[in-house]
């Protein structure tokens, strides 16, 4: 079936990931080794709370919910590593499609603000690319919240207010214009809201904000640079070189330029969760303020 990829939808709640390339792989991987909670719990993590690379293949867990799963790309790529799969999506035409890629998945229609779940259910929760469109970001990160078990992790991926590109089009004159925009995330914020109102973009204090006051400790958070996809296909040797140099950023203070934010966070008793994230938000702040005088909101 058709889907609207370049029109008012497509603006206001974006497209789904459709095909499955290098840089959908680089993420997963990311996933699973800050994600997947570990049988052995933190005998089964590495220092910095990965899961030792040696265990990734071989650790499952009981459930896991792709929260906003589109065609269900990702459904299918975490479905080896659950033994029970869950995906939801507000686009039912999304769905059809998903149930086509994911036919042994669980996938329900619903809104990010009131997960049809119950409390404590699952192991892992990927929101992938999806809080910069929802109505209520903040109602959104507390369902997720809700959802996860005691122990369990969520991995959050949304723009990145200093990406020098806005990836989701902006809008001209009343019309909608499709592709990526320079500079328009620089702007203020009342002119970068009237150019590009149908979606969020996050600075790292702006994201880490939205965790406050919710039963999570913050366990892993970072920028990352793209997958080059569009670029390999045309310019494979340049695409090659971009990933070398872009991704050996990551592990300097030019990482907050990325195109995305990676948080992962675990569900915790409420305290817990007021300490980390204290500090998690006002180390944001301060990483900011050193990088670049920039946009200050989410």
């Amino acid at each position: 079936m058709g889907l609207d990829l370049h029109g008012a939808r497509a603006a206001r709640r974006g497209n789904p990931s459709l095909v499955w390339r290098a840089g959908q792989n680089r993420r997963l991987r990311m996933i699973l080794e800050w994600g997947m909670p570990t049988a052995g719990g933190d005998a089964g993590r590495v220092g910095d709370g990965r899961i030792d690379s040696d265990r990734v293949d071989a650790d499952r867990v009981d459930l896991v919910l792709v929260d906003g799963c589109g065609v269900g790309m990702y459904v299918r790529a975490l479905a080896p590593y659950a033994q029970s799969i869950w995906g939801m999506d507000i686009e039912g035409e999304h769905l059809e499609i998903a149930r086509v890629n994911t036919p042994d998945a669980n996938l329900q229609q619903a809104v990010c603000e009131a997960l049809p779940y119950p409390d404590a259910r699952f192991d892992l929760v990927l929101s992938h690319e999806v809080l910069e469109h929802v109505e209520d970001d903040r109602q959104a990160m507390a369902e997720i919240a809700r959802v996860l078990r005691p122990g369990g992790r969520a991995v959050i991926f949304v723009p990145n207010r200093l990406y020098p590109f806005e990836t989701h089009g902006h809008y001209w004159q009343g019309r909608y214009i499709f592709g990526n925009t320079p500079l328009i995330n620089y702007l203020p914020n009342r002119l970068r809201n009237w150019l590009a109102p149908h979606v969020r973009a996050y600075t790292g204090q702006g994201l880490l904000s939205l965790f406050v006051g919710l039963p999570l400790r913050v366990v892993h958070f970072t920028q990352i640079y793209p997958g080059y996809d569009n670029l390999s296909a045309r310019r494979p040797a340049l695409a090659k070189w971009m990933r070398r140099i872009t991704y050996a950023l990551e592990s300097s203070p030019l990482r907050a330029f990325g195109i995305s934010h990676l948080a992962v966070v675990e569900k915790v008793t409420e305290r817990e969760a007021d300490r980390e994230t204290d500090k998690m938000v006002t180390k944001a702040v301060e990483n900011e303020d050193a990088t670049v005088s920039g946009p200050s909101a989410r």
